[in-house]
C-alpha cells in the first residue's frame, strides 16, 4: 500500500482534580470550544464534547502520527491554563492526572455522540464512579479501586 490510511475514534473522559464542581455554565461553552481547538492544531477533530460539573466527555478522530498520551495531555493542559484565566474561582484549577480513552467503531459514532450529548440527563441517575466503571468492564480494563479515583 502507497499511502498509510488510519481511523482511530477515541471517547475520551476525564475529571476535574478531586472531582470539584468548577465546571458550570459560565465556562462549559468557552471550554468545549477550546479543548475543541488544541485538538484540531493537533489534527485529532473533536467530533462531540459535554461536560458536566466535574468531567469531560469528548469523541474525537486520532490523528495517525500522533500518541494518543501525547493529545491527551496537550489537550488537558492547554484547557487548564486557560480556564484558569476565566477568573479567581479558577486560579487553582486542575484537572485529575489520568483519563479513560476507550475506542469506538465507526457504526457506533452516533451513538456516543447521543450519549456524550445527554451527560446531564445520564448523570441524573448514575454516578461519575458508576458510569466509569461501566466503561471499565466494557472494555474489559483491569484497574484498582484505590488509585482511579485520585
Amino acid at each position: 500500500m502507497g499511502q498509510s490510511l488510519a481511523k482511530n475514534l477515541i471517547h475520551l473522559i476525564f475529571s476535574t482534580k478531586e472531582r470539584r464542581p468548577l465546571l458550570d455554565d459560565a465556562v462549559r461553552e468557552s471550554l468545549h470550544a477550546y479543548i475543541a481547538g488544541v485538538l484540531k492544531e493537533q489534527e485529532s477533530p473533536c467530533l462531540a464534547i459535554n461536560s458536566v460539573a466535574d468531567h469531560v466527555h469528548v469523541l474525537f478522530c486520532l490523528n495517525k502520527n500522533a500518541a494518543l498520551a501525547q493529545v491527551i495531555m496537550q489537550a488537558k493542559k492547554g484547557a487548564s491554563r486557560w480556564i484558569k484565566t476565566q477568573g479567581p474561582r479558577y486560579t487553582d484549577f486542575g484537572w485529575q492526572n489520568g483519563y479513560g480513552a476507550f475506542s469506538v467503531s465507526q457504526s457506533s459514532v452516533a451513538d456516543v455522540r447521543q450519549y456524550i450529548a445527554n451527560q446531564a440527563e445520564h448523570h441524573r441517575k448514575v454516578t461519575f464512579q458508576e458510569e466509569l466503571r461501566a466503561f471499565f468492564n466494557r472494555h474489559e480494563i483491569a484497574y484498582d479501586e484505590r488509585y482511579v479515583w485520585e
